[in-house]
């Protein structure tokens, strides 16, 4: 690693969003040097001395990569006239900065610093000023100060700057006495990294503040894996493992905590299960939200029969008797759940509601959790669908706590809507249901629609299951396949599936194929073939639209390395397409990619063809499908385009935002529909191969589903009926609800 050290002479280009900078850097030779860096606090005019690598940029030329710097204060005359002139100190100019120096020379900063009195000395700077600009000099040095220190524990400038804005001084006190507070105070700042921290400042592995992070980062995991609690055995088992330390040392914490209130400890059934605080209120509220909008309204069923047949005279609509209980039950409940598989009417009952509604001069609000479902929901119904988060005003910024988004859309600004539709609801998890109910006053009718089959939300909770399992409220479950969807033998054979009997492999049908291989290289063949050349014209798609779905992220048919192959074959390197390698995975321009977490700070925008912004808006999603449009590898920026063409510039630093999506794990595409699916299957773990994930990913399919691979695995998964445990409590609240 190389040292250079020098003055900001000029900024090129600065990402405020994530600190990456372009600079020209002077040293005391008046030699002048690129550099490209990620910087939180900088100026022109600063004094930096920098460490890393001088390489050649393919467009710009040499460049220093700067990998670590330090701000030092100007030592020399020229040094400081140059930083004083480079408003890095507001009110300072260029003659300004040449007089003061005429006149204090060497002796400047210990004149600024210890006697700011005498700058009054200086023609052009008054008492007051002179007093602002110490106070400059004072604020910076100390917040300099503080980076410096944090830098000797390995800690990011980016982290350093979140660090001291947090606690100012009293950070050296924070790091001394537990450096664990910055995990539940500062976002950005898990248990790990302060258990890092920690150990370089020496603080022991028992230490009592160690155990109670380690013991919330626990129950902060299991959060990830869709549980709202965990047993107390199983938060015992977790934590020890990851703290390294004894169970025996976990008791007393775990009460501790309790008393703190920053945990629950539930008994059910004679067990004890623990909650971290926010889980336990948000089931809570939810229990109490769902409750009071489950009003009944008094309709007379002539009344709604009367205007059931008007609907169905005036238009296309037929609905069986279980579509009618649905409308009906609609009519006369605040809250409705209607479930069924694929096939069953779920859609013509929706547009029966919707048509009812109006007829009652009402206003109707349809939503889902995703995108995709969304506009699926609106080409269904001939009404606008939008996102719940669109739905909902997404505000941009983070809420109170620090670690969720926030909503225009709430108690104090509800929904002003007489009826809320909300599709794909096995998709819906804690957090998002929790948001919904907050924006609904009671008297609005709210229909949740969903297949109870389907895999379990990614986020938190088992909303749609435990609203059902609590048989609290009205539900209308949809068995029938209509004669339509009867011919697919994609709806049949889901169904099949579904209900655990023998599926036909004969590959006589139109829509449902398995074509029997035991070598992965063979099958991976096979999916390159039939997604550039068989199924693109057998389902009028592109093969971009051609959907391979797999149980697994690693293996020989997994994500990772499907991906890569598939990314060689279906977007080939070229000289006319720019490309970018991060920590093992290529980006390339073209690739279909998805984005992997909830971003909700994110900025999109959608243009016209002359380049005129039409909207913006903030918020990308995980599961979000898109393409990469333009890589700029001058300003380290990647353009992805998303469904309705909204656009994202995503920097190179959040790349780990995103993946190639020729591939994507089967829980990934939950609410989506692809014109073909292809599913490789040759073996993987019981625990996931089961009837729940061949059941989703048959579904996802609207045209033609293909399967690769073991035929023993397909039957193997339909009669594995094991899933994984959630942990879950909202049935328990509702039940208690009902109860007090």
């Amino acid at each position: 690693m190389e040292t250079i050290a020098g003055f900001i002479e000029h900024i090129i280009y600065r990402n405020s969003e994530n600190g990456y900078t372009v600079l020209n850097l002077i040293n005391e030779d008046e030699e002048e040097t690129t550099c490209v860096g990620v910087f939180q606090i900088i100026s022109e005019g600063e004094f930096i001395e920098a460490q890393g690598s001088f390489g050649e940029h393919q467009m710009y030329g040499q460049q220093f990569q700067i990998e670590k710097y330090e701000i030092k204060a100007p030592e020399d005359e020229i040094s400081i006239e140059r930083y004083l002139a480079s408003g890095a100190v507001k009110g300072i100019g260029a003659a300004l900065a040449a007089r003061i120096v005429r006149r204090f020379k060497a002796d400047t900063f210990r004149i600024i610093e210890n006697e700011p009195e005498r700058l009054a000395e200086i023609k052009g700077i008054s008492e007051r000023k002179a007093r602002e600009i110490a106070e400059q000099i004072e604020d910076k040095k100390e917040l300099r100060q503080a980076m410096i220190f944090l830098q000797k524990y390995g800690i990011t400038t980016n982290l350093a700057v979140k660090i001291y804005s947090t606690y100012g001084n009293e950070i050296y006190q924070v790091l001394k006495e537990n450096p664990y507070r910055m995990a539940d105070e500062i976002p950005g700042i898990g248990f790990k990294i302060a258990d890092e921290i920690a150990s370089k400042v020496g603080i022991h592995t028992d230490s009592d503040f160690r155990i109670k992070s380690g013991i919330l980062y626990t129950l902060l995991q299991a959060s990830t894996e869709g549980h709202t609690y965990l047993p107390y055995e199983e938060l015992e088992r977790r934590a020890s493992e990851i703290l390294e330390i004894a169970k025996e040392h976990l008791g007393n914490q775990i009460m501790n905590l309790a008393m703190e209130r920053r945990i629950v400890i539930k008994e059910l059934d004679g067990q004890k299960n623990v909650y971290a605080v926010q889980y336990y209120y948000l089931e809570l509220n939810i229990a109490k939200m769902l409750h009071d909008l489950n009003v009944k309204y008094k309709v007379e069923e002539e009344e709604i029969e009367k205007r059931l047949e008007e609907i169905e005279e005036k238009s296309t609509i037929e609905l069986d008797d279980m579509q009618r209980t649905a409308v009906k039950e609609s009519v006369k409940n605040g809250l409705l759940i209607i479930t069924g598989g694929p096939g069953t009417g779920k859609t013509t009952t929706i547009n029966a509601m919707i048509k009812f509604f109006e007829s009652e001069e009402l206003d109707i609000f349809l939503a889902a959790p995703t995108g995709r479902a969304a506009k699926r929901m609106t080409e269904a119904t001939g009404h606008e669908a939008k996102t719940i988060h669109r739905l909902l005003e997404l505000s941009g910024g983070l809420a109170e706590s620090g670690n969720r988004v926030s909503f225009e859309k709430n108690e104090e600004n509800p929904l002003e809507a007489d009826a809320i539709i909300i599709d794909e609801m096995s998709m819906v998890d804690i957090h998002l249901i929790h948001a919904l109910l907050k924006a609904i006053t009671i008297g609005t009718r709210v229909i949740l629609v969903g297949d109870i089959n389907q895999l379990p939300s990614v986020g938190p909770g088992s909303i749609l299951k435990n609203l059902i399992q609590s048989q609290q409220f009205s539900v209308v479950m949809l068995k029938k396949i209509f004669r339509q969807a009867s011919q697919s033998d994609i709806v049949v054979n889901a169904h099949k599936i579904n209900d655990g009997q023998e599926v036909i492999l004969d590959n006589k049908s139109k829509d449902f194929f398995f074509l029997k291989r035991n070598d992965a290289n063979v099958i991976i063949s096979i999916l390159i073939t039939l997604i550039q050349k068989k199924l693109p014209p057998y389902v009028n798609a592109k093969p971009y639209d051609i959907q391979v779905l797999t149980p697994m992220r690693k293996g020989l048919l997994g994500v990772e390395r499907l991906n890569s192959i598939l990314q060689e074959y279906l977007n080939p390197p070229s000289k006319s397409k720019k490309e970018k390698e991060i920590q093992g995975s290529k980006f390339r321009e073209g690739d279909k990619v998805m984005q992997i977490k909830n971003n909700y700070q994110i900025e999109w925008e959608i243009s016209n063809s002359y380049g005129l912004v039409l909207e913006r808006g903030t918020g990308v999603f995980n599961g979000d499908m898109g393409v990469i449009k333009e890589i700029n590898l001058y300003a380290e920026l990647i353009t992805v385009e998303y469904d309705e063409g909204r656009r994202v510039d995503y920097s190179f630093k959040q790349l780990d935002e995103l993946e190639l999506a020729y591939a994507i794990t089967i829980h990934k595409s939950q609410g989506s529909e692809y014109p073909a699916v292809i599913i490789p299957l040759l073996n993987g773990p019981q625990m996931l191969m089961n009837r729940n994930l061949l059941y989703t990913a048959v579904t996802r399919a609207k045209s033609c589903v293909t399967l690769v691979g073991n035929d023993e695995t397909f039957f193997k998964m339909i009669s594995n009926t094991s899933e994984q445990t959630r942990y879950s409590g909202l049935k328990e609240c509702i039940l208690e609800l009902k109860n007090s």
